[in-house]
């Protein structure tokens, strides 16, 4: 592996990094065709973050349309999708770079650099499973001396992500001699590596969280695990942006509407569950969610109430009038600088509301929670409001909301895990691991099908990827051999 490594290049490894001039993104960042072997880690990480945090923004705007989160221009809703963006970004950037840097970290005696090369790893393996389910992983970088790499199964993927967390996580417990410090090259963290372990523990939850259904693990091994994951905002896996370099949701959404051209508008499903539409309030103190105005506008007339776009229609809304609910310049999510997330604590704290929910034997349908589980998520809530700087005091005190521990049902906390996770592919997963359940997603309903529309795909949710053409025209036989159909659910759904 290493002869192999040596041979690759950077290349075009910074598109779009390489041309920023502030400081922030200029760290160590290598010029293009630059030998791996004339890098250092340090010159490798800032760039594979970058590439890493792109990636998951990639898979958003394609599954973000499946978990109707937001419609194309005209309210479209997304066909199957090949993700391609999002595999060259893993494939081409972030895969050989991992490697390089786990190599020279083991040769250098640098265990905590090469533990966050590990949690980079398991990230990009396993969304790539969650997304294509069999992928190219223990081949994938043997280059020109394996030009047709065999495709690893997910549930491979799954254990060797958890795996490198596993192995990360023993490392960053342990003293590093090597006096080399992870520096300002980490995007994320800046070097604190308490913060990455507290990251690994709480992507290990997530994974988990995943592979329950297969009873590999339960709600009690998440619950294990998440405990020693993140305890404040302070502690979320994001990017921030330098006023040089835009935020792609604002550049490609904001920017692009108020030029005439393609954008993506807010769906109905999550302005209704903002609204009180599905979810209406009964306190008479909140008409809507605090963080609604945060994050989108309403382009209607003084006093209209918020209409999304129902995806696949052509600009209504469920109520049958014109949908006016915008992405909003200036809005948390669509601000010119506001940062990609990848996970965060009010996620982590949904996660363990989720989990404590089912521990205590809880379903889809089930009433009645036990104080864990109604602890986190009232902090998930409330983690959520700090984050989006909402005041969130009525909202969380109308019963609609603050419905008691005896009333909790899992459509409450996935209700409020949605809101707080928007534009975050994991979604898509949550929607997978509950089969697209209205129970569980309230009032969740197929697109609608334009007219003439005759797919082999109508009235049917996607649920993979397909693989892009660039791998299929390189190494047919073994992408023929891994190929399902989009509504085929991946391993760890079925």
């Amino acid at each position: 592996m290493r002869n192999v490594i040596k041979n690759i290049f950077i290349g075009t490894l910074l598109f779009g990094f390489i041309a920023c001039s502030d400081d922030y993104f200029d760290v160590n960042t290598p010029s293009a065709s630059v030998n791996v072997d004339d890098l250092g880690m340090s010159d490798l990480l800032g760039p594979v973050i970058h590439s890493t945090l792109y990636t998951q923004y990639y898979a958003e705007t394609v599954a973000g349309n499946y978990t109707q989160y937001f419609g194309g221009y005209g309210y479209a809703a997304a066909g199957f999708s090949e993700m391609s963006s999002a595999w060259s970004e893993i494939y081409l950037y972030i895969l050989p770079n991992t490697e390089a840097i786990k190599e020279k970290a083991e040769e250098s005696g640098a265990i905590h650099y090469g533990a966050v090369a590990e949690i980079l790893e398991a990230i990009n393996i396993s969304l790539a499973a969650d997304m294509w389910d069999n992928i190219p992983y223990s081949e994938a970088t043997d280059g020109t001396e394996n030009p047709y790499p065999d495709f690893d199964t997910q549930e491979q993927v799954y254990a060797s992500a958890i795996t490198l967390l596993d192995s990360a996580i023993s490392s960053l417990q342990s003293e590093d001699n090597s006096n080399i410090s992870v520096g300002n090259e980490d995007l994320i963290y800046g070097g604190d590596i308490d913060q990455w372990l507290k990251a690994a523990f709480t992507i290990k939850a997530r994974l988990q969280l995943h592979l329950m259904a297969k009873g590999i693990y339960s709600a009690t091994d998440v619950l294990g695990t998440i405990e020693n994951g993140f305890t404040s905002v302070d502690d979320d896996f994001q990017m921030d942006f330098p006023s040089e370099e835009l935020n792609p949701w604002y550049s490609n959404n904001v920017l692009t509407r108020n030029t005439g051209n393609y954008y993506r508008a807010p769906n109905d499903q999550i302005v209704s569950m903002m609204n009180g539409t599905s979810y209406p309030f009964e306190s008479g103190l909140v008409d809507i969610d605090p963080r609604l105005p945060i994050m989108f506008q309403n382009d209607g007339a003084e006093g209209d109430p918020w209409r999304g776009f129902v995806n696949g229609g052509e600009g209504e809304s469920s109520d049958g009038e014109d949908a006016n609910t915008f992405f909003k310049d200036g809005g948390y999510f669509t601000n010119a600088t506001s940062p990609l997330a990848l996970i965060t604590y009010a996620e982590a704290m949904f996660i363990k509301a989720e989990a404590a929910f089912l521990a205590n034997g809880g379903n889809e349908t089930s009433v009645g929670a036990n104080i864990t589980a109604y602890e986190a998520y009232i902090e998930g809530i409330t983690a959520s409001m700090e984050k989006l700087s909402a005041d969130g005091s009525d909202y969380m005190a109308d019963s609609a909301v603050d419905v008691g521990v005896n009333n909790l049902m899992l459509n409450h906390i996935m209700k409020e895990k949605y809101i707080a996770n928007y534009l975050n592919v994991e979604t898509y997963n949550d929607f997978r691991r509950y089969n697209f359940s209205s129970d569980v997603f309230k009032d969740l309903a197929l697109r609608l099908e334009g007219e003439g529309d005759d797919s082999e795909y109508t009235g049917l949710w996607y649920r993979r990827a397909v693989y892009p053409d660039s791998e299929q025209n390189s190494n047919e036989d073994v992408v023929n051999a891994n190929w399902q159909e989009p509504t085929v659910d991946v391993w760890w759904a079925q």
